[in-house]
């Protein structure tokens, strides 16, 4: 997919865009003539993979975004950045979305003192993110959380106790994606 896309969407330092800058398969290498559609297209499945998100659930992440009041861009963006899978990658609790998405489905995670195992759940500002206990000592959990650095402002975390707060929705300059993402065209794409 970062091939595709021509940028490194995975986020790791060894990613295969780096070495080869060009698409996948027997044609990647030729004349690239992009067009409008292409263009648009590229950047909704960049957003969708940087999220893990299937095209069903990103429509409809969309059309809740453009049902409610604002910018449509921000509010997409808003909605995928409070997914419980994101909010652990932000708090430093994983490495990668799909390492977070993997503690979600297997049980190791708590949303209020409450075990949730699924990883789309919208985290609503105020709730409390924590690994449970049993899984804290975890060396995935451990490793993460030495490597990674200071969550974004608009999260709380407790190192100790392996837990985080979502303190407010998030503002769009506020969200750490890999790549550089044009919300406009995601829109144009859809409308």
């Amino acid at each position: 997919m970062c091939r595709r896309v021509g940028a490194p969407i995975c986020g790791r330092p060894n990613c295969p865009s780096n070495k080869r800058p060009y698409p996948p398969g027997l044609h990647g290498r030729g004349r690239k003539r992009l067009t409008e559609y292409q263009m648009r297209l590229v950047e909704k499945q960049k957003l969708r993979a940087i999220y893990g998100v299937g095209e069903r659930q990103f429509r409809r992440y969309f059309e809740k975004a453009e049902q409610r009041t604002g910018v449509t861009g921000e509010e997409l963006l808003r909605q995928l950045e409070t997914r419980l899978d994101a909010v652990l990658l932000r708090l430093g609790f994983a490495l990668t979305m799909r390492q977070a998405r993997q503690l979600v489905s297997h049980g190791h995670v708590e949303l209020d003192g409450r075990r949730v195992d699924v990883p789309s759940i919208q985290v609503r500002p105020g709730q409390t993110i924590g690994i449970r206990e049993k899984s804290r000592n975890m060396i995935p959990v451990r490793e993460a959380l030495e490597i990674t650095p200071d969550p974004p402002p608009y999260l709380y975390r407790n190192k100790d106790e392996v837990q985080g707060t979502l303190s407010r929705l998030p503002e769009r300059g506020e969200i750490p994606l890999p790549v550089e993402v044009e919300e406009r065209l995601i829109i144009e794409f859809y409308s």
